[in-house]
């Protein structure tokens, strides 16, 4: 059986109001695990996560019951935040991880996919960033360096080893590094075709400026399709031969 689980930031988070942050904004209490999925882990013969896009939405950070940081909601700008979204993210890693490598009752094997790179040229995918006419893989040359791509992969793969170094179970922890390799396939994104809408617009105008397109999700043939080829890879190197998913 396979279960598909949402969970946003892999930690604790609610929207009632928490010291001086209203209701509706999204608190995340960083150190504390999501108790949507945990309760269910022992029950799983693999997990595989993924996480980090969603830490440039809207939150507000606490860490040890004290509000720490915050994503597009910091109304005190005389009031230093003590972490960024980027410093956030790594410790949910770390949280998450060190969460299912010490459960007592979990024996099963981890995947942790790395950061899926986005392909936004030109611009963010608020100011202008584009893939237009991406239709091959990019060459070496064409790759577009990305610094909030890698320091978001820095801090997912330290993660990752740390919660190797404290795993106190019997379960395995594998890391599926796809970011450097899918920073090649900006062909892989709807673009300017991520709206149902005939009418809709794909092509630059007269003055040079791109439609709105998404250049982060993956819905076309190849990189997702590699993605389930290499989870289902790790799966029968580490069951071949094995009963446990006989069932």
């Amino acid at each position: 059986m396979i279960v598909r689980i949402w969970s946003s930031w892999l930690v604790h988070q609610t929207s009632e109001p928490f010291d001086i942050v209203p209701k509706g904004v999204v608190k995340l209490h960083l150190n504390a695990p999501d108790e949507g999925f945990m309760e269910f882990i022992p029950n799983f013969d693999v997990i595989v996560l993924s996480s980090g896009h969603w830490f440039a939405k809207q939150s507000v950070y606490i860490l040890n019951n004290e509000i720490v940081g915050g994503q597009l909601w910091w109304p005190d700008k005389s009031r230093p935040k003590k972490i960024n979204n980027i410093e956030a993210f790594g410790i949910s890693v770390e949280t998450i991880l060190g969460a299912i490598v010490t459960h007592p009752n979990y024996t099963g094997v981890t995947i942790v996919r790395s950061y899926s790179p986005d392909h936004y040229e030109g611009g963010a995918w608020n100011t202008g960033g584009s893939c237009t006419g991406k239709v091959k893989p990019a060459l070496d040359t064409e790759v577009v360096e990305n610094g909030f791509t890698n320091i978001m992969h820095e801090k997912q793969v330290t993660g990752f080893n740390r919660a190797i170094v404290t795993k106190t179970n019997r379960s395995k922890l594998k890391l599926m590094d796809i970011t450097e390799a899918f920073g090649y396939r900006h062909d892989g994104h709807p673009g300017p075709y991520r709206s149902p809408d005939p009418n809709k617009i794909t092509k630059r105008g007269p003055d040079g400026k791109p439609p709105p397109q998404d250049c982060l999700h993956w819905c076309m043939p190849g990189p997702v399709d590699t993605w389930n080829e290499m989870v289902l890879e790790i799966i029968r190197r580490e069951f071949e031969g094995s009963n446990r998913l006989g069932s």
